[in-house]
């Protein structure tokens, strides 16, 4: 039996809802949105192309500030690993559901051609990035322009 195994899943889609973030009760952030991948191919007996579509459950920890950027139809990169959990609904029946865990989060651009999209500019929201900083120990803390730590996505 082989002692090794990977659990890694790397999507780019587009948002099929504004992103909600809830707390937990010890007050850590958790960020849920779905993302939207589509594959295309030809139809071999009548030649015609088809697509289609899959839906992604999307769950990031600990990112409070990111949501307020992933806005329905925006293009983003998710990087994680795939998690089945369970309940039971009220009915007694055991459901099921299965969601990409983010570890990584980059914004790709908007919905194609909307002014002030951020086409080209993506934005990261690593796992590792620090969350806030203080503006006094930023080394450009005397160059305000105006831009506190709540401008930042990350």
């Amino acid at each position: 039996m082989a002692s090794r195994s990977v659990n890694k899943v790397t999507l780019i889609g587009h948002l099929g809802r504004d992103a909600e973030t809830k707390f937990t009760p010890a007050g850590v952030a958790v960020t849920k949105f779905s993302i939207a991948t589509s594959r295309r191919w030809k139809d071999q007996q009548s030649g015609e192309w088809k697509e289609e579509t899959d839906w992604h459950n999307v769950v990031l920890w600990r990112a409070e500030n990111l949501a307020n950027y992933l806005l329905k139809g925006k293009q983003v990169y998710v990087e994680g690993r795939l998690q089945t959990r369970n309940y039971e609904d009220k009915d007694g029946k055991k459901v099921y559901i299965t969601e990409v865990v983010a570890e990584d989060v980059l914004l790709l651009g908007g919905r194609g051609g909307e002014a002030g999209s951020g086409e080209g500019a993506p934005v990261s929201m690593p796992r590792s990035a620090p969350r806030q900083q203080a503006a006094a120990a930023s080394p450009d803390a005397g160059m305000d322009q105006g831009v506190s730590d709540d401008d930042v996505p990350f």
